[in-house]
C-alpha cells in the first residue's frame, strides 16, 4: 500500500492510499472513520483526487460524521 497524501482539514484526518489498482480515500474524525474505494481507472491523474477534499463531497462527509457521532453517542447512553 502506497501513501499518496495525508492531511488534516477541518479536524478531519484525510489519508489517500493507492492499493490493488484502487485509491482508498480514508476520512477520520475521533473514533469514526469513512473509507471510499475508487478504481485507478476512474482517475486520470492523482491530482484529480483533490476534488474529493473540497466542495459538496467533503461537506457531505462532515455531515455524515455528525450523524454517525450522534448515533454512536445515543447507543453509548443506552448501554
Amino acid at each position: 500500500m502506497r501513501v499518496v497524501k495525508e492531511l488534516v482539514q477541518e479536524d478531519v484526518r484525510i489519508s489517500i492510499f493507492s492499493w490493488n489498482n484502487k485509491y482508498l480515500l480514508k476520512f477520520e474524525l475521533g473514533p469514526l472513520e469513512q473509507t471510499f474505494k475508487l478504481s485507478e481507472m476512474d482517475v486520470l491523474e492523482e491530482a484529480d483526487l483533490e476534488q474529493f477534499l473540497t466542495g459538496d463531497f467533503f461537506k457531505k462527509v462532515v455531515e455524515r460524521f455528525e450523524e454517525m457521532g450522534k448515533t454512536f453517542r445515543e447507543q453509548l447512553e443506552n448501554l
